[in-house]
């Protein structure tokens, strides 16, 4: 009986396995550090819909010749830092791709070149106020990750920059808010003035 149920318990390990193979499971921690990321931006806090992230990329140069050989695109996103991950499982890290949701917003995915790599991108008006790094998949011809880089160390606490998301408010919102609170307290004033007046020419 307990050669049955060992039996069983290495079958479900297999089929697991199997399963997950299948269903093209890719996990972060095999992935080689095939390229090496920079990102510049202006100094201070970033401002979504209005600052700029000039992103440079190559070819790691550690790997063996032949190495990018099966290297198609470089998919690079907008990833989440540890700080801003915390307490919030909507940004949590998992090691299973499908399931990783460190990197949420797609930055632009351009065909692979081993060097003399650059992108200027705008940051967008829906990024929300949070500490981030950027990160670069390499993709092979099915559009599965086969390797990576960023602009940060393994810790992910180095290089790191914070955007403010947009409040939602406008300066011209604002001054016609202010506009219309003098108009309305305005002509409360002036009706009653008026009624004072008629009240008087009755008498």
């Amino acid at each position: 009986m307990a050669i049955t149920t060992r039996a069983i318990f290495v079958a479900t390990i297999v089929i697991c396995s199997f399963l997950a193979v299948c269903d093209g499971e890719i996990l972060f921690s095999t992935l080689k550090k095939s390229l090496i990321v920079d990102a510049k931006h202006r100094q201070g806090v970033l401002m979504a819909g209005e600052d700029a992230l000039t992103l440079n990329w190559f070819l790691n140069t550690t790997l063996l010749a032949g190495a990018d050989s099966g290297y198609k695109s470089v998919k690079l996103q907008l990833c989440y830092a540890p700080i801003s991950q915390k307490d919030r499982a909507w940004r949590k890290t998992e090691d299973h791709l499908k399931k990783d949701k460190t990197c949420q917003f797609k930055i632009v995915t351009v065909p692979y070149k081993s060097s003399n790599n650059n992108y200027t991108w705008t940051i967008k008006r829906d990024i929300p106020t949070a500490t981030y790094f950027v990160r670069a998949y390499v993709l092979n011809a099915n559009g599965e990750e086969i390797g990576y880089g960023q602009n940060t160390d393994d810790k992910k606490v180095d290089n790191l920059f914070s955007i403010q998301a947009i409040s939602g408010r406008h300066a011209t919102l604002d001054i016609c808010s202010i506009v219309f609170s003098a108009f309305s307290v305005v002509s409360l004033f002036a009706f009653f003035y008026m009624e004072k007046r008629k009240a008087k020419a009755g008498k």
